[in-house]
């Protein structure tokens, strides 16, 4: 019998099935006449939208067709900042990135940065803002047009973001809110507070701009319950609902089940890793679908779809599909062994950081070009 899996925004836990969650939480199936439509305008689609990395949607053709009758949308996702950014995190940012090239839109990237102070025991507000700072390097080094890219921090923010919080609050009941959560008694009541501020960035360019434009958010299915409950309420206050685009989880190394957590080092590779750590890590913990012996391997082959090293290529790290399928087939086939593929994915890894802490250092001089103020929004 296959067993519970557990997905809400503070825990995954268990062998995710994905089309059960689309049931359950009543998503949509990211399909090809969806892709296809994207593509009429991108020209070509991000290898993430080709194999299905983004695999759900709500509302996302309705944006679509908001598009193509002129109204222009803007993009929104976040980090709640508690630790050092892994790869995983970064799986919806590229493709906001991507999305934000293609589409000349605006970028909304919200650091709630009260959000884990409010639902970890031991993580202090201190930790929370020197995580803030260093994970806004990490965003700006993927490449964001800072003309078009907006960062809000909650506490930073809080006179911006606080009005329009207060209105979807004033909207959900605490029966909602348990009900979506699991809150009980003994729950904060900033935890109850909390999902009405991660709303808020779904309407603010709509407010400051004093017209309605839609918003697609793309990221994790995991926080899909938090905009459940906002995609209820925001039109009772005049906005469109938000338009979402739902990742799967790039797997722990030790590929069990559940997704890769910032909190376990073992289980995740950060971008500020050095070469040798990487190198450790997946030699050591990267889960293998190999044969237990080369020679069995080479007669056997190895099971591509439960290996973390191709798993990490297909999601990450190999953009094009010609090398992926030399790489599957040759594994397959047992041509190709677990050490070899494991350093193909290393190599891949270590230049990607390279080439990401270089930016991420230059990002240090650039962080105010980011940042919302009133007087750098108005003059775009």
């Amino acid at each position: 019998m296959k067993k519970e899996f557990k997905v809400t925004p503070y825990q995954v836990e268990g062998n995710v099935d994905y089309n059960k969650l689309i049931k359950e939480f009543g998503v949509s199936e990211l399909d090809n006449p969806t892709l296809e439509r994207i593509k009429k305008h991108t020209k070509e689609l991000h290898f993430l939208l080709r194999r299905k990395v983004f695999f759900a949607h709500r509302d996302l053709n309705w944006l679509l067709d908001e598009y193509e009758k002129g109204n222009k949308f803007f993009l929104y996702t976040g980090r709640a900042p508690s630790g050092n950014v892994h790869i995983g995190h970064i799986i919806p940012w590229i493709l906001c990135k991507w999305l934000q090239d293609k589409f000349n839109v605006e970028m909304w990237f919200q650091f709630p940065d009260e959000e884990k102070f409010l639902f970890k025991q031991n993580l202090t507000l201190e930790e929370t803002e020197k995580y803030t700072y260093e994970n806004m390097l990490d965003v700006i080094a993927l490449g964001f047009n800072p003309k078009k890219t907006y960062f809000l921090i909650d506490t930073k923010h809080a006179n911006l973001m606080y009005k329009e919080a207060c209105k979807i609050a004033k909207k959900i009941t605490f029966s909602v809110v348990k009900a979506s959560f699991g809150f009980n008694d003994s729950t904060n009541i900033g935890s109850i507070f909390y999902t009405s501020m991660q709303a808020v960035p779904a309407i603010l360019p709509s407010v400051l701009r004093k017209k309605n434009i839609p918003c697609l958010i793309p990221m994790g299915i995991d926080q899909d319950p938090h905009f459940r409950v906002s995609r209820d309420v925001i039109p009772k206050l005049g906005f469109y609902k938000p338009s979402i685009m739902h990742n799967v989880f790039l797997p722990p190394l030790q590929g069990t089940s559940g997704k890769m957590s910032a909190s376990k080092e073992e289980t995740a590779i950060y971008l500020v890793d050095s070469p040798e750590q990487v190198k450790l890590k997946i030699n050591k913990y990267a889960f293998s679908g190999g044969q237990p012996t080369i020679e069995e391997h080479q007669k056997k082959g190895g099971n591509p779809d439960i290996d973390i090293s191709y798993q990490y290529l297909r999601m990450l790290f190999e953009p094009d599909d010609n090398k992926l399928k030399k790489i599957h087939d040759d594994y397959k086939s047992g041509k190709l062994l677990t050490s070899e593929l494991k350093s193909i994915l290393i190599e891949k890894i270590c230049s990607f950081l390279k080439e990401h802490q270089r930016k991420r250092e230059q990002a240090k001089k650039q962080i105010d070009k980011f940042i919302f103020n009133e007087s750098r929004f108005h003059k775009s």
